[in-house]
């Protein structure tokens, strides 16, 4: 029997040959909408709270989602919701063992576990577990999270537009 790797491959409609290296001009502005996002993010994390290190995790979504957008490790869905458990459960796993390896570890473990059974891989979850589970704070920061990967989201529908903006300006 053969394992389902679909988590693994490109969107169906992902037409693989657009992701090829743009010219500088072409990848600067898949790379701008990404660094807007994050820098605005980071502004509102330094308005509201002093945990910078919760959302650093962001900033890896943010390029994961430049470098291929229409990957399947970047979608809304997957992205939304391995983030959104990675936090909850890190801090979950802070309130239950208090911060160090041990509750870092299991967070980060059990968020992969969630994230496989769920088929909702994206990588820098792992780093929003452990970050969570190691300095989580308050419920707040829990909060502000998620706005914060609410915004992140919007970047998906930016970068696919942005793509979709690039071939539609430049066809070959």
């Amino acid at each position: 029997m053969k394992p389902n790797r679909s988590r693994l491959e490109p969107l169906q409609r992902a037409n693989r040959s657009l992701r090829n290296r743009l010219t500088w001009k072409g990848e600067l502005a898949l790379a701008t909408a990404p660094t807007v996002v994050i820098l605005s993010v980071f502004a509102l994390v330094e308005v509201l709270t002093r945990q910078r290190l919760l959302f650093a995790s962001l900033a890896s979504s943010a390029f994961l989602i430049y470098l291929d957008p229409q990957h399947s490790t970047n979608t809304v869905r997957t992205l939304v919701i391995s983030q959104m458990i990675a936090a909850g459960i890190g801090f979950l796993i802070y309130v239950l063992l208090g911060s160090g390896y041990v509750s870092g570890g299991t967070a980060m473990i059990v968020t992969i576990i969630l994230m496989i059974l769920l088929d909702v891989m994206h990588p820098p979850a792992v780093s929003t577990s452990l970050s969570f589970a190691l300095k989580a704070g308050n419920e707040n920061n829990l909060i502000l999270f998620g706005l914060a990967v609410g915004i992140t989201a919007v970047l998906v529908g930016l970068e696919r537009f942005a793509l979709w903006l690039l071939v539609y300006l430049n066809p070959r």
